[in-house]
């Protein structure tokens, strides 16, 4: 009988890929996979420890894998098992605990725990991690998009965050190794590239002279791609370089997300972030110069320890200026040691509620302003899934290259397909539309099994 293997993922995109790069190693060693829900005899959690929920989320996941089956081995990687690794080993019934590195070892762990019946704590110290750990994922299970990590970690320390703690320094994929895995994921027939990391924009910054730009223009030149998508850029990181890629290149989606976290500087300064408003506002606006009708999606945090109603309406009026299309929004949550934790005037829940739901109304707004110029023009959609309102109804919903979720009549075999779509009616969420043609009849990606 063959082994069968179950994961669950907690936490970013990037937790995402690395789930599916350990999903390789056990499928080439002949595992099948299953459900998480389902009996296997290996659960692999990988956890998030971004907040205090994130590590409660993680335990509460532990515990239902060694419910769910007593004799299976039961393995925890991840960024709560990183930071926290003796909680994590003290956790009744877990077997293996692996931090964010070493996991090309998984295999060899599981074999030796089955011979020898013996916990293995395998968490080595994140920070004098220097080399990126190259794990592939040849193709995705769920995904028309195929994600490509390029970096790992982040410098900046800010004061909110654990993750240089959880992930490590900075550091970069080779650009050989890159390209060779999004040649490989272009053969598989995908057409859309995002490109992923901690902190993507700081590719390169630990080479000699490769920055983040040389690798869009020799992601560029490959044959067969159309999209290429950056999951996140910081402002400070958008050079001229970086522009002028992102102005020459029609492979280049006209979306960008570039963290903004507060829209006022004394804010900016508490929280550490490496940039003010005016310097902010400054990178928007050479964009939209660049790119025009550039879909710019930002992540903002509301009730930051100190932030006066002052400084939260200072935030709201600076966003709403700049014409962002999303915004994704988080009340401030402790993490429990970094330095916001330790911050005197925290802001009252009930507070931090209030803003939340008043920035979600200013995103919506925004969002529906954006899609408006479209309509009545024709886009390009790689339909993705069937639209979830009404999975029976023949409709089928997809990501435009500027980020629009565009909903219209398609079936199963079009998935994955770069197809022209004419835009009918704007929401803030979805755009409804009609199909016009299919533009290319490459098959579509293979799906991992």
């Amino acid at each position: 009988m063959m082994n069968r293997v179950a994961f669950h993922t907690l936490g970013c995109k990037v937790n995402a890929y690395e789930t599916e790069a350990m999903w390789q190693l056990f499928k080439k060693a002949g595992y099948v996979r299953v459900d998480f829900e389902d009996e296997a005899d290996v659960y692999l959690i990988n956890t998030c420890t971004v907040t205090n929920t994130g590590d409660k989320k993680s335990r509460q996941v532990i515990r239902r894998a060694i419910r769910r089956n007593p004799d299976a081995v039961i393995a925890v990687t991840g960024c709560y098992a990183q930071t926290s690794p003796a909680e994590v080993a003290a956790i009744p019934g877990v077997d293996i605990v692996v931090g964010t590195s070493g996991r090309d070892k998984l295999i060899e762990y599981v074999e030796k725990f089955r011979r020898e019946r013996q916990p293995i704590h395998a968490v080595a110290n994140i920070m004098k991690q220097r080399e990126f750990e190259d794990l592939d994922v040849p193709a995705f299970s769920d995904r028309t998009r195929a994600f490509l990590k390029i970096q790992e970690g982040c410098n900046n320390f800010c004061t909110f965050c654990i993750i240089p703690w959880a992930k490590g320094l900075s550091r970069s994929r080779k650009p050989e190794s890159v390209l060779q895995q999004a040649r490989q994921l272009v053969e598989a027939g995908y057409k859309e590239i995002v490109l992923t990391g901690i902190h993507t924009g700081g590719y390169g910054e630990d080479f000699e002279n490769y920055r983040l730009a040389d690798l869009l223009w020799d992601l560029d030149k490959i044959e067969g791609l159309k999209r290429i998508r950056i999951s996140s850029i910081e402002a400070s990181q958008i050079d001229e370089r970086v522009i002028e890629v992102l102005n020459a290149s029609e492979k280049m989606c006209r979306h960008l997300h570039i963290p903004l976290q507060a829209g006022d500087d004394a804010v900016l300064k508490r929280m550490r972030r490496k940039y003010t408003t005016s310097e902010y506002r400054e990178k928007i606006l050479q964009l939209h110069e660049a790119m025009p009708n550039v879909a710019i999606t930002t992540d903002v945090i509301v009730g930051f320890p100190g932030e006066t109603d002052e400084q939260f309406e200072n935030g709201y009026r600076f966003i709403e200026e700049l014409d962002m299309y999303q915004l994704h929004v988080f009340p401030y949550s402790k993490r429990t040691g970094t330095p916001a934790a330790r911050m005197p005037d925290q802001v009252p829940e009930e507070i931090k509620h209030e803003r939340v739901k008043r920035m979600i109304e200013l995103s919506n707004r925004l969002s529906l302003k954006y899609a408006e110029k479209f309509v009545g023009d024709v886009v390009e959609v790689i339909p993705e899934r069937p639209y979830k309102e009404d999975p029976s109804n023949g409709l089928y919903m997809g990501y435009s290259d500027n980020y629009l979720q565009v909903v219209f009549p398609a079936n199963e075999e079009m998935v994955g397909k770069v197809c022209r779509v004419k835009v009918d009616e704007a929401g803030p969420e979805y755009c409804h539309g009609t199909f016009v043609r299919v533009v290319d009849e490459v098959p579509r990606p293979a799906k991992a099994v």
